[in-house]
């Protein structure tokens, strides 16, 4: 009888870093890896072309040739594959080769980190608005917000075009500083926030994406996510909870 085609499915995930093939077999056990949507099991073969693996639910790339970019974007760079102003945008900031692009998007004026890839799966779980993954920004404003300011940061304010924002985790780190963290991706949500309780943000700066945080690379730079920072990435979500954790 002719052997099925493809990659053993344990092989296939130890061999993009979600775990060791020892781990990645008791993962397939313990009902937690799917495939197309179905249960895997063990000795399952897998097309990486065409098959879709997830873990918790959540997608793993296993297509050969991903590549995932943590950026420190600075400031006055369109997060943009092209520019029709001829302004500098994040694509030149990373290798030509693979190709890749932006998951979400950091405003002209606002800087920190930025994941690029060429997962489209990841991408899309990341910026999908079911899952929640925490931005965390630091948020330099023209006066030093009041209490008041804060509760209603926290608790969600109008932001225009009838859009509320959810509630945010909101802290205050210096006269005129605050750590704001969201879990929502609309168009420049913390400038908008800020506005509404009467803040004008002289910078802003996102400091964490997810569980993935880099305050040593330098604006400008950018540095390949290593192996456990995209699993963590692409279990990060409310819903999978302490099951998350694999391995």
């Amino acid at each position: 009888m002719e052997e099925p085609s493809g990659e053993r499915l344990q092989k296939v995930l130890a061999r993009v870093g979600i775990a060791s093939r020892r781990v990645a077999e008791e993962l397939i056990v313990a009902g937690r890896v799917t495939v197309n949507g179905a249960p895997a099991h063990l000795g399952q073969r897998v097309n990486v072309d065409r098959d879709k693996v997830a873990v918790d639910g959540a997608p793993v790339g296993v297509l050969p040739g991903l590549v995932y970019y943590l950026l420190n974007k600075p400031r006055a760079v369109v997060t943009t594959a092209s520019d029709p102003e001829g302004r500098r945008t994040v694509l030149e900031l990373v290798p030509a080769e693979p190709r890749v692009f932006p998951v979400g998007r950091l405003d002209y004026l606002t800087e920190g980190l930025l994941i690029l890839t060429n997962d489209g799966e990841l991408a899309q779980h990341l910026t999908h608005p079911s899952h929640g993954v925490e931005k965390e920004y630091l948020v330099s404003t023209d006066s030093d917000p009041s209490p008041t300011a804060i509760r209603q940061l926290r608790e969600g304010v109008a932001i225009g075009d009838g859009e509320v924002s959810a509630p945010a985790r909101v802290a205050r780190r210096a006269p005129g500083v605050l750590r704001v963290t969201i879990h929502e991706g609309r168009n420049r949500e913390v400038r908008r926030m800020c506005e509404a309780v009467g803040l004008a943000v002289e910078r802003l700066v996102r400091t964490r994406i997810g569980p993935v945080s880099d305050s040593r690379l330098e604006p400008g730079a950018w540095r390949a996510l290593t192996a456990e920072e995209v699993r963590a990435l692409a279990v990060n979500a409310p819903r999978l909870g302490a099951k998350s954790r694999i391995g």
